[in-house]
């Protein structure tokens, strides 16, 4: 097959919408088919690294946001010969912005089935830039729902975000399709070099990675380590990541009296570092309810180490609480008394561990089994005109 991912973030963003359309591209093209990138420009270093082709388009950064891309591929010809010279099969799109529209066009233009992966709430993200439950109604109506209606197929990572595009107005069939991750083994020698890069001693860790985003919920987990250091317990609070709230994060961890057990890493893209954090960590506090199928929580089971979500949310469909991790309310003092009853349990925390690492990361290429029957299904029902 021939097959175009397109996508409004990608490497180097390490963001988890790019990182899923990445690993898209990557075993897809070393399970032998032909896979392209559809992207915006970006720096990413040496090209022949990678076993897809890349197809960029001209771009901006986006204000505030300079990590992120903006789009103008309208202007940039050398795109358009390129996506000129191609033959897709099919077209999957991971974005309802401007790359997904390139990748309507195209798919409408060649007569191919187009997917179209639901992978965030973006209700969320319209009613934080407008303050306003009205414009984000109107937005996720006539931006979302309406670019889904326009796919052939619609996917979702998770049954919780399947039914957070229903709650949009979207009436039609959502296809569930998991994520997986790069399972792999982890340097023993890892851990070592994260605690010595970051100064961490041998108190247990509470950790949490992602965006510095209030939408990430990550105020509960200052607030529950506040509470958790006020009843005497000794432990360190980690944080690793970037985002629009940094200084309003830190200033909050002036407020609460938690400075001099904290620790922020930053923005992280060495892998075998992120990974050594990961082990180094005790627990993965990560009570998001914007995130849909994170990878993060697969990554901290991949290290053995057991995540701390919010029942319900989409981040906890794969924990069964005491078992392979924990889950708390939405709540910091009910959080609190979840690190309390199980942080200082090295007994328990590393039985978690273990049935985490067994029970939740899934190889990328189990998943792309399934990925790539469905794509061929979908080329074979739109060739015999019953799509």
């Amino acid at each position: 097959m021939k097959i175009g991912q397109f996508s409004d973030s990608f490497i180097p963003v390490v963001d988890g919408v790019g990182r899923v359309a990445y690993n898209y591209c990557d075993t897809i093209a070393r399970m032998g088919h032909e896979c392209s990138a559809i992207v915006p420009l970006t720096k990413m270093g040496y090209r022949g690294k990678f076993p897809f082709e890349i197809i960029d388009y001209f771009c901006r950064s986006v204000p505030l946001l300079p990590q992120y891309k903006f789009g103008v591929p309208q202007t940039d010809e050398h795109y358009h010969q390129h996506l000129a010279m191609t033959n897709f099969d099919i077209v999957h799109v991971h974005t309802p912005f401007i790359a997904g529209y390139e990748g309507l066009k195209y798919a409408k233009k060649h007569n191919i089935p187009v997917v179209g992966t639901f992978h965030s709430k973006y209700y969320d993200d319209f009613l934080q830039m407008t303050n306003s439950e009205l414009l984000a109604g109107i937005g996720t109506d006539v931006l979302i729902v309406d670019f889904f209606e326009k796919c052939d197929e619609v996917w979702a990572v998770s049954e919780n975000s399947a039914e957070t595009l229903k709650s949009y107005g979207y009436s039609k069939e959502v296809r569930v399709m998991p994520n997986g991750m790069q399972v792999r083994a982890i340097d023993p020698q890892s851990e070592a070099n994260a605690r010595e890069k970051f100064h961490l001693n041998d108190d247990p860790i509470i950790l949490f990675v992602g965006q510095m985003n209030w939408k990430k919920n990550i105020r509960t987990v200052l607030e529950a380590a506040a509470k958790l250091k006020q009843r005497g317990k000794t432990f360190q609070v980690v944080l690793a990541g970037q985002g629009p709230h940094e200084e309003e994060i830190f200033n909050l961890v002036e407020t609460l009296g938690i400075k001099d057990i904290f620790t922020y890493c930053g923005h992280i893209t060495d892998t075998a570092l992120l990974d050594g954090l990961y082990s180094a960590a005790s627990l993965f506090v990560f009570p998001s309810l914007y995130d849909n199928s994170p990878m993060v929580v697969r990554e901290a089971a991949n290290a053995k180490t057991p995540a701390v979500c919010v029942r319900g949310s989409s981040a906890a469909e794969v924990i069964t609480d005491g078992e392979n991790g924990l889950l708390c309310e939405d709540d910091a003092d009910d959080l609190c008394n979840v690190l309390e009853n199980n942080l200082f349990d090295q007994e328990k925390l590393a039985r978690m561990g273990a049935a985490a690492r067994e029970t939740i990361p899934v190889a990328w290429e189990i998943i792309m089994e399934d990925v790539l029957a469905r794509y061929q299904e979908l080329i074979d029902l739109k060739k015999s005109g019953k799509l």
